[in-house]
């Protein structure tokens, strides 16, 4: 399928430019525009708990945050943002502080008088969940008028009181009305967002960011780039804020993260940015501070090629290619140095493309690597030959090289399958584990590359494994392990979520290619978990809820007991294995 994009955002696909978007002030600081992409976590302290969140906001803005956000499910937590307000301000902070609010439309209104921004959610600010179906065009029109009468009422607090609004739509809370529409989709995230904002902008209110979170980095992609492109056709670039929900903790989401997050901002997608970790959320900033400091002072490329995606960048689509030494086709994705170019097993001898083409006598299956310089040489290759590509570049940046690489296969209806190679020598292995994840990550979510190959001098061949398959992981390549679905705590959560995730892994870390959510709360737990085969939910103060998909199957078990009653649901259903010792 052809992509529908205006050709201005095609460019972005084959080389670097930042959407110039609007800029916007919260509080003291300006965000969107040409101002560095900003950083931003929130607190995970009980809503009034205010010295607590006082000291955490700090912790935060010393590690780097430029922006706090707090929940305030309720109106005395609204009420409560003023003291810890007060608080920050007498001991000298003055960086934004955000209110995050689901549910509670009067709780919005109360926050507004406090902070410098409320993020409100299109799934569920001014909609209830219902059970309705087939809705006619007239009942969905007149829910728009209700939404708008509630709507306005923030509009125009924020307005007056100089307020900044986040429409922030989660795959995971989609308002049934939408759901009855679009379905469980990016465009139904899309569409959630654009009804606010085109109400906004008809009352006049301009102060405003967006964001499109999901915990499936194959929806979060997506519902971005649908998004900033809906905008274009409305002559509207309001800014982004860019993160994927409930990433994980550790490694898993740290990669999840930078994966999501950078494949946007390589776009030229995003103005702030907040990884969610399952961990103290000042350990959130350094990630996002490796993950920004990419893009803060890099230039845009002013691309003069005339291209057309052949692709679909909406949907996920693997690219289809021939099997080659066991490469490409239906095999796993592989990881060189795992499967192969180790002593124990095949090993990669590569051939110049073009020292390829002067061959005379072509081997009969052969790895050709090549770079951009190389793209002319593309077309001259026998489509019928039976070769490995290896795409590998010197430069700092490679992602949209090898995505132009890409299209040029496609382009001339070459199904060779392709290894992604990149060197990081030199880089810490954070560095190596964030940029590695943004540029592979970024081709293996639209469905580019059949192996990955990075090399490194600073860290081990045992850790680069596990780094490359943790990337191929993340994009849903490769699953070679338990996966992980778990929110980074709020103030909403009721229990240690830090504590459960840990123990929930400890115990089940071995059950390969099983998918389990850790959410704190009802608020995107039972949605971004859709896809996953059990959940754990809190339910309320140390209580718990049990998923098997989407179905409740036990409620309000205590949280000592909850784990283990885990563990038997998955016994019970029958996929639970005992662990190899």
């Amino acid at each position: 399928m052809h992509s529908t994009l205006p050709k201005t955002y095609c460019d972005n696909f084959i080389s670097y430019q930042r959407w110039q978007t609007v800029e916007v002030e919260v509080g003291v600081l300006k965000l969107g525009a040409n101002n560095p992409i900003r950083l931003q976590s929130m607190s995970s302290c009980k809503p009034m708990d205010t010295i607590a969140n006082v000291e955490q906001s700090i912790r935060i803005i010393d590690a780097g945050g430029e922006m706090v956000r707090f929940t305030a499910p309720v109106v005395r937590d609204a009420e409560n943002l003023k003291n810890i307000s007060s608080e920050l301000r007498k001991r000298g902070f003055n960086q934004p502080l955000v209110a995050d609010i689901h549910f509670n439309p009067k709780a919005a209104l109360t926050a507004a008088n406090y902070v410098e921004k409320v993020r409100i959610n299109p799934g569920n600010f001014a909609e209830t969940s219902s059970s309705k179906i087939n809705y006619s065009e007239e009942e969905y029109n007149y829910a728009l008028e209700e939404i708008e009468a509630k709507f306005v009422e923030l509009i125009e607090k924020c307005k007056a009181n100089n307020v900044g609004l986040r429409i922030g739509s989660n795959h995971g809370s989609l308002s049934q009305r939408i759901m009855d529409r679009y379905g469980d989709t990016a465009e139904g995230m899309v569409e959630a967002a654009m009804e606010y904002l085109k109400i906004a902008v008809k009352h006049n209110f301009h102060n405003i960011v967006l964001s499109m979170k999901a915990s499936n980095i194959r929806v979060m992609v997506p519902a971005y780039r649908m998004l900033s492109v809906r905008m274009r056709q409305e002559n509207m670039n309001f800014p982004l804020h860019l993160g994927v929900t409930e990433a994980g903790e550790g490694e898993d989401g740290r990669i999840k993260s930078a994966m999501g997050i950078g494949a946007l901002l390589e776009d030229g997608l995003g103005d702030t940015i907040r990884v969610s970790l399952t961990e103290d959320p000042e350990f959130e900033i350094p990630v996002a501070k490796l993950i920004a400091g990419r893009y803060n002072n890099r230039a845009s490329v002013n691309s003069k090629i005339d291209i057309e995606l052949p692709y679909n960048p909406y949907e996920f689509q693997q690219r289809k290619t021939k099997d080659v030494l066991g490469i490409g086709a239906n095999n796993e994705t592989i990881v060189v140095g795992l499967e192969w170019n180790s002593p124990s097993k095949n090993t990669i001898n590569l051939i110049g493309i073009n020292d390829y083409l002067a061959l005379d006598t072509k081997p009969e299956k052969a790895f050709v690597s090549l770079n951009i310089s190389n793209i002319n040489s593309l077309s001259k290759l026998n489509a019928e030959d039976s070769i490995v590509l290896v795409f590998e570049e010197k430069v700092r940046y490679c992602m949209h090289s090898f995505r132009r690489l890409f299209i040029e296969l496609i382009n001339n209806s070459m199904d060779f399958p392709v290894i992604l190679r990149r060197n990081y020598d030199s880089l810490s292995e954070e560095e190596v584990q964030i940029y590695s994840a943004i540029d592979f990550g970024s081709l293996l979510i639209d469905g580019f590359g059949d192996g990955v190959w990075l090399e490194s001098d600073v860290i081990s061949q045992e850790r680069i494994n596990e780094i490359s398959l943790g990337i191929l992981q993340a994009s849903r390549s490769r699953i070679t392990k338990t996966d992980y679905i778990s929110c980074p705590s709020c103030g909403r959560t009721l229990f240690n979520i830090q504590e459960a995730t840990l123990k929930i892994r400890e115990k089940t870390s071995h059950l390969k290619g099983l998918k389990i959510a850790v959410m704190g709360c009802i608020v995107n737990g039972p949605g971004e978990m859709a896809d996953a085969d059990y959940g754990y939910v809190g339910a309320g103060s140390g209580r718990i809820n049990l998923y098997k998909g989407k179905e409740v199957i036990e409620k309000g078990i205590d949280e000592d007991k909850a784990v283990d009653e885990l563990i038997s649901l998955i016994k019970f259903y029958g996929d639970w294995v005992e662990k190899n010792n």
